[in-house]
């Protein structure tokens, strides 16, 4: 085996370069031949040291025999054993406890070629990317499955990208690397132990603004793959419920972690790119919160313009959205939630105010100056073309002042090497 250079994410690490590990449970029948079969590969075909771990999660059969035995019989093959179920579980244990520097794992039944592996680990090797993922999604992929897996999975990653705003294309297909010290930070806030495990891991990884490198593979369907299609799907759903609540309510700690994994090469530009995103993210919503606001001002308007007269009614309808719009952006545009400094808040978004008051006020007083008979219309077609101008005016000071400042147990386990 050729000498390789030590991977650019941190320390030169004091075990192999890689890990690749195979979750199994009861999997006696396949699994020696997966072992033999990725040893053998990682030995002739592949230019990093690499350790093979086998993770057995709780099987009831002779699985955990066979990988002890294959432990002991072949170099560079270790074996974890857990008293607990769950794939999620296996994976956390086994790469939580490595010494080497990529983490990565593949399904017991080899249904992705391993000639995909160096793409996989190379970029997280020189520091390109935090993780890589193997997908069976794009059009360069060659995959071999029924019609019914694949309307699964392409839904699975649709809801995906609905509900959780997901990037990547595949967040199931059983071939992904990590660099350990993203795994390190990452795996923490994983609650799932189950099939929910790798997607909760990818999303996390892309809210904290980490890079996600994706490799199309070639992927041939196991007929006698034992995964239970309906009760893994309900979980899933259960995960994607939670996952999105918890975000959505600010539990997770991601800010921090972007800038404590850093990338090799330009950082400034990848930091750019993120910024861009989060603008471009805060402008979208920004936007429908203004809409909605735009609304329900011009409801008010046309409501209390007859009985108050048109400046009281903009004044009036004006303060009363606001309000709404202030709470509305410090929520869903700037992820500020809970009641600390939301009096403030709301003071600066009055001020604020004063100043869409003032344009808007003076776009009206303009009006009637050139045209004192102007119809209701008129009126309504000048004051929203005002109230866009004070829309971003808004933008800009809540983004750049209001808000400027945003703010278990582990199963047992024996270890045979």
């Amino acid at each position: 085996m050729p000498e390789t250079p030590a991977p650019a994410t941190g320390a030169p690490p004091v075990g192999p370069v890689l890990d690749l590990v195979i979750p199994v449970h009861d999997e006696e029948v396949g699994l020696e031949r997966a072992v033999r079969a990725a040893r053998w590969f990682l030995d002739t075909q592949f230019p990093y040291t690499a350790r093979l771990t086998v993770a057995d999660n709780a099987s009831t059969d002779g699985t955990w025999a066979i990988a002890t035995r294959l432990a002991d019989e072949l170099p560079g093959v270790s074996a974890v054993h857990l008293d607990a179920k769950g794939r999620g579980r296996a994976l956390h244990t086994a790469w939580l406890g490595s010494d080497a520097a990529v983490l990565a794992y593949m399904d017991v039944d080899l249904s992705t070629d391993l000639s995909a592996l160096l793409p996989l680990v190379a970029p997280l090797v020189s520091g390109h990317s935090h993780l890589a993922i193997g997908t069976r999604l794009t059009r360069t992929a060659r995959v071999v499955r029924g019609p019914r897996r694949e309307v699964i999975s392409r839904c699975y990653n649709l809801l995906l990208h609905g509900a959780l705003a997901a990037r990547f294309s595949d967040a199931q297909c059983g071939f992904k690397a990590i660099r350990a010290d993203a795994a390190r930070r990452l795996l923490p806030l994983v609650a799932d132990n189950g099939w929910f495990f790798d997607t909760e891991l990818l999303v996390l990884a892309e809210r904290a603004g980490l890079r996600i490198h994706e490799v199309p593979v070639d992927w041939v369907d196991d007929p006698d793959s034992r995964v239970a299609v309906v009760a893994t799907a309900t979980a899933d759903l259960r995960g994607v419920a939670r996952l999105a609540r918890d975000l959505a309510a600010g539990r997770l700690p991601l800010d921090e972690m972007r800038a404590a994994l850093p990338l090799v090469g330009d950082a400034s530009a990848d930091a750019s790119a993120s910024a861009r995103h989060v603008l471009l993210r805060q402008v979208v919503r920004f936007a429908l919160v203004g809409a909605a606001s735009t609304l329900a001002y011009v409801a008010l308007y046309l409501l209390l313009a007859g009985p108050v007269g048109p400046q009281w009614a903009n004044l009036l309808a004006l303060l009363i959205s606001a309000v709404g719009n202030t709470a509305a952006n410090r929520r869903l545009t700037f992820g500020v939630r809970g009641r600390s400094r939301a009096v403030l808040h709301q003071g600066q978004g009055l001020l604020v105010l004063g100043l869409a008051w003032a344009l808007t006020s003076a776009s009206l007083a303009a009006l009637h100056a050139v045209a004192p008979g102007a119809s209701r219309a008129v009126e309504l077609v000048v004051l929203v073309v005002a109230n866009l101008a004070a829309t971003v005016l808004r933008f800009v000071l809540l983004r750049g002042w209001v808000f400027r400042a945003r703010t278990s147990t582990a199963p047992t386990e024996e270890v045979a090497r």
